[in-house]
């Protein structure tokens, strides 16, 4: 007799930690103000390249960022940005090193006046959205949420923050249940 596969998504291919970080991690709701601003940062690590590729890299970001550990990163200077152009474990693109560290002070800044996990959830209610799409071809890429939630990221100092970027985020964090309604993970997460 053979095991029954659960059905998901589909966007993960067959690799094995790609897989994995679906059926644990996207998704998920995520609460604390720390993790949702190194995920909105990885997020924008990965414009104009496949998620895999930064989830390959994520523990050597963490590494390198100090454990994203945002009062830290709010001080560096040219001379980080010089250690990190070097190496060789992440992604060495300049502008997107830059806004890291403009990201991290504009966090400090949101984190100090209303929690960044309360100013990220008051744009969904307080509770993940809870949509139903049916197959990839019917998610959008952003939306007008999205776009409004990335605006006000640049107002406050976000960089590397655009609409499908934000929405990508969102999804990843579960501010968003965008599983389809034929995946497993779509009825675990919406009964959380």
């Amino acid at each position: 007799m053979t095991e029954k596969l659960p059905i998901r998504c589909g966007w993960h291919g067959e690799d094995p930690e790609y897989v994995r970080y679906h059926d644990e991690e996207w998704g998920v709701p995520e609460w604390d103000s720390r993790a949702l601003w190194e995920k909105l940062v990885l997020d924008g690590f990965q414009a104009g390249l496949s998620w895999i590729t930064i989830l390959r890299k994520r523990d050597n970001f963490r590494e390198a960022f100090q454990g994203f550990n945002p009062e830290v990163i709010a001080d560096w200077g040219e001379e980080d940005v010089q250690r990190l152009l070097k190496n060789e474990g992440i992604i060495r693109h300049r502008g997107k090193i830059e806004a890291t560290i403009t990201n991290a002070q504009a966090y400090l800044k949101i984190e100090a006046a209303e929690g960044f996990s309360d100013y990220c959830w008051n744009f969904v209610g307080g509770a993940p959205l809870q949509n139903s799409w049916g197959s990839l071809a019917d998610v959008p890429p952003q939306t007008a949420l999205s776009q409004k939630f990335s605006k006000n990221l640049k107002e406050r100092g976000f960089k590397f923050c655009g609409p499908t970027i934000v929405y990508a985020w969102m999804e990843a964090c579960g501010l968003a249940n965008d599983h389809l309604t034929t995946c497993f993970r779509h009825e675990e997460l919406r009964a959380k």
